[in-house]
């Protein structure tokens, strides 16, 4: 016997915090919403990140822009709600390494401003006392961005789950979805239900979710994992947190408890762990040298959904009840509260906030 209803708005697939997000704006908007998720709720993509909530993102002036939303509709959600979601103000720190690095920055600061991102250039001196473990020397200059949080992922994946199901949404767990038929009708081992309209939330399984619907969604998955080092020594430490760091060379630091959680994508084609562990652990200490020669540990690892120039895709299929939100390149955390609310308006046939046209898949390549 079927556990799901026969019927409904609106399916939405996947359980990650875009998903959620989704799934609680649709509901508190009033539309019938079931969310099914194939497993636990955050366990995909949304459990594997930094768990750090920033506005600025280089390069990106439309990514920010979602993202300076989605800051601020974290700090109103919490209050609205009273869901503890851990924001503790730690601020974004981009390091630049050579002039053409701080030319790049600031042909773009006038844009970033005008997307909402309070960023500017700092001197190296000034990003040394923001980051007390940065060897100065290794840098020309930096751009500061104080909104950037430490969060708590699943916190908020639960938070919106929950605010979603007071709306009336109906979410359901250990759920897959095993075929989309033309007429929206999602076939799960629970049952068949038909909606209205299908949402494709489904991170790192975006693509294969899109193509039982048959559409062709351009998103990628790929494996990433974050370390952990041992606590830095005395002499360094300091009541504040370190901010989220980012290196030209793609290493990323923020303090984690009383460790230092450390990124630098992935290994190469040909590169063996050994090898990328090694190169993660010389550019650290390179960098930072109160982390030189320190014991790197795994902490979390996990597929991250990515498009091909690192923007989402968040759209309307035009001749299916598909609607797609994916390919957020690890950073969906950042930019959930204002994707859920451009798929709500498109659902809803109201104008979007932003240009929902620069995020679909007809989108011209940047």
């Amino acid at each position: 016997m079927s556990t799901l209803p026969r019927r409904t708005d609106v399916v939405v697939i996947g359980g990650g915090v875009i998903g959620t997000s989704i799934a609680c704006q649709l509901a508190e908007s009033g539309v019938e919403t079931v969310l099914l998720e194939r497993g636990e709720l955050g366990s995909g993509s949304s459990g594997s990140t930094a768990g750090v909530v920033r506005s600025y993102f280089p390069g990106s002036p439309l990514t920010s822009s979602l993202a300076v939303r989605s800051t601020e509709a974290y700090h109103a959600f919490a209050e609205r709600t009273g869901t503890d979601l851990g924001l503790e103000r730690v601020g974004f720190l981009e390091l630049f390494t050579d002039e053409q690095q701080v030319e790049t920055f600031l042909g773009e600061r006038a844009d970033q401003h005008a997307a909402g991102v309070a960023v500017e250039l700092v001197t190296a001196a000034q990003a040394g006392r923001f980051n007390r473990l940065l060897d100065e020397r290794t840098i020309v200059a930096a751009a500061w961005s104080p909104e950037a949080y430490a969060c708590d992922p699943a916190a908020i994946v639960h938070g919106y789950a929950t605010a979603a199901e007071q709306a009336g949404a109906l979410v359901r767990t250990h759920t897959p979805v095993t075929g989309i038929d033309p007429d929206g009708q999602v076939h799960t081992p629970a049952g068949t239900i038909r909606a209205a309209t299908v949402v494709c939330a489904a991170g790192p399984w975006a693509d294969t979710v899109a193509g039982l619907a048959g559409v062709r969604l351009p998103v990628s998955s790929y494996p990433i994992e974050l370390l952990l080092t041992d606590a830095p020594p005395r002499h360094a430490a300091h009541a504040a947190a370190l901010p989220m760091t980012l290196h030209p060379s793609s290493l990323r630091i923020r303090t984690w408890g009383d460790r230092v959680l450390v990124g630098m994508g992935r290994p190469g084609p040909d590169e063996s762990r050994e090898a990328w562990l090694d190169r993660v652990s010389r550019q650290l200490g390179a960098t930072y040298p109160a982390l030189a020669g320190r014991q790197l540990e795994h902490a979390l690892s996990g597929d991250l959904d990515a498009s091909p120039d690192g923007t989402a895709f968040i759209g309307r299929d035009p001749a299916l009840p598909f609607v797609y939100a994916a390919g957020f390149s690890g950073q969906g955390l950042c930019q959930a509260p204002a994707a859920g609310e451009i798929v709500r308006d498109l659902l809803l046939g109201k104008q979007p906030w932003t240009d929902a046209a620069a995020l679909t898949t007809e989108r011209k390549p940047s």
